[in-house]
């Protein structure tokens, strides 16, 4: 028989039998092995790119490069909190006061109404809220206020620099009311941060607490 000619069923993967001694045999599978474990990674990658990113029901501002920067204020139990403290729970942001007459209480019992649901993912979500009077907010104040919406909430109060200073950093606007001196007057919207620091989502404070709920469980899912 000429091995340099085998007929086709001597033909295996293109190869001439006479060349397919153990050694061989071997190392050629080894290597398509190898091949289809690359083409596998290659194409996990591939889908992963293409996957969609998450729909959010609220605004998605993960593109900007502001507010997710380190703060320090004083929570209502005078301990004094740093931004970075909650890092590994998504943190969702509201700037207020304890004498607000309208808008602060709903969207409040709104949160508290979102951490029922989560059930225990509600464990991996910090609730901050931030006060825009600090002059009347004190510690007292806040701990007479915010927990009663729900015990893990957390206020937040200092001087009126460090207010400003952490207000600016978030573009929440806010100044004394020109009619009524006791009343500030403020942004009204829900920040959200994902469980990384990185500031996500702009809620607007009549949001259902069905598609605020939406959002939080999308972030939730997320890696960290």
């Amino acid at each position: 028989m000429d091995s340099a000619n085998p007929p086709n069923d001597m033909i295996l993967l293109g190869l001439p039998l006479t060349r397919l001694d153990p050694t061989y045999m071997k190392s050629n599978l080894m290597h398509k092995s190898r091949y289809f474990r690359i083409v596998g990674f290659f194409l996990a990658l591939l889908l992963a790119a293409c996957s969609p990113a998450p729909t959010f029901k609220s605004t998605d501002i993960s593109g900007v490069d502001w507010g997710s920067g380190d703060f320090e204020l004083t929570a209502h139990t005078g301990q004094r909190m740093k931004a970075a403290d909650f890092r590994s729970k998504v943190v969702i942001m509201f700037f207020g006061f304890t004498h607000c007459p309208d808008v602060c209480p709903p969207t409040m019992a709104k949160l508290a109404v979102l951490m029922q649901r989560l059930g225990d993912e509600a464990k991996r979500v910090q609730v901050l809220f931030v006060t825009v009077d600090p002059k009347n907010d004190t510690v007292k104040q806040l701990a007479g206020f915010v927990p009663q919406f729900n015990p893990s909430f957390i206020g937040l109060t200092g001087s009126d620099k460090e207010i400003a200073a952490v207000a600016a950093e978030y573009k929440v606007a806010y100044g004394q009311n020109p009619k009524n001196p006791a009343l500030v007057d403020h942004s009204t919207g829900i920040l959200i941060k994902d469980a990384k620091g990185k500031l996500r989502l702009l809620v607007k404070n009549d949001m259902p607490v069905d598609d605020l709920e939406h959002d939080v469980r999308l972030l939730l899912k997320e890696k960290n």
